[in-house]
């Protein structure tokens, strides 16, 4: 079977965007994650679906619309987070549904686009070569970013107001966090689709911070679940005739249940050793 799958270049392109996007989005979400941000990747996913129904309505070039209003929308949803203790999570759920709406609708008023319905459930077979050098530099920026500013990201991350004082701007690093955010957001729903791409960005890390407590470990574990998690979905989906995006959540699923079982147990265990 793996043999078959290297035989065609689509099912290669697949499998390499889909690395690229998966190890990307797992080291943004532990940033998302622990800065309780994890709701905005569902409310970008959302947007961005809205924004490719108004490009379908208006003809005008998907990505050209759906990637300065992703980004946009990344700003305003992280800073309604920052600022709004108890109404973020109700902000992002009105503005996410609210574009998901507006998509549908633009969408229908324009005619069925199986390009849509592609953005809207996946469609990781039909990635071209564009998709796969922007998933390529996305990747690559991202690890790029983690490598150098690590020590901001960290102190950003956990407490921001000892990093401003520190004399770091982590206005910044969360500008640089939101725009990295919405591009995976964007390739990613290439891959999972509209509905399923913030898996991505939650499932390694609350797998990772089952199984680790240190910044630097829960990030490669999250990406090494990531890889793995994205793997199995991959070749299950291709042995079994599944679902691509669906196959890949589900297996998330399983791990974030087999971490859940071995933090329990070794809990248990240390407990009944003390």
């Amino acid at each position: 079977m793996i043999s078959e799958i290297f035989s065609y270049s689509f099912l290669v392109r697949a499998l390499l965007v889909g690395l690229f996007v998966s190890i990307s989005a797992s080291l943004l979400g532990v940033s998302l994650v622990l800065r309780r941000f994890s709701m905005i990747g569902d409310g970008l996913s959302h947007v961005g679906f809205g924004a490719l129904g108004i490009s379908a309505l208006l003809s005008l070039q998907p990505m050209a619309v759906t990637i300065p209003v992703v980004v946009a929308a990344a700003f305003i949803l992280l800073r309604i987070s920052e600022k709004s203790r108890g109404g973020g999570d109700s902000s992002i759920a009105l503005i996410s549904s609210s574009a998901l709406a507006l998509g549908v609708i633009s969408v229908s008023v324009a005619g069925v686009n199986t390009d849509l319905n592609a953005f809207l459930f996946g469609s990781i077979l039909s990635v071209s070569k564009t998709d796969g050098i922007i998933a390529a530099v996305v990747s690559l920026v991202t690890l790029f970013s983690y490598l150098v500013f690590y020590h901001q990201i960290y102190a950003t991350t956990f407490d921001p107001a000892f990093a401003r004082a520190t004399g770091i701007n982590t206005g910044r690093y969360t500008v640089l966090l939101s725009l990295l955010t919405s591009l995976v957001i964007v390739v990613g729903m290439r891959i999972l689709g509209s509905l399923l791409i913030s898996s991505l960005i939650i499932f390694p890390a609350a797998v990772a911070m089952k199984l680790e407590k240190t910044y630097l470990r829960v990030s490669v574990v999250a990406a090494l679940e990531a890889v793995l998690a994205f793997l199995s979905g991959f070749f299950i989906s291709y042995a079994f005739s599944l679902p691509t995006g669906a196959s890949i959540v589900m297996v998330h699923m399983v791990f974030f249940a087999l971490a859940s079982i071995f933090k329990a147990t070794r809990t248990a265990l240390s407990r009944s050793g003390k």
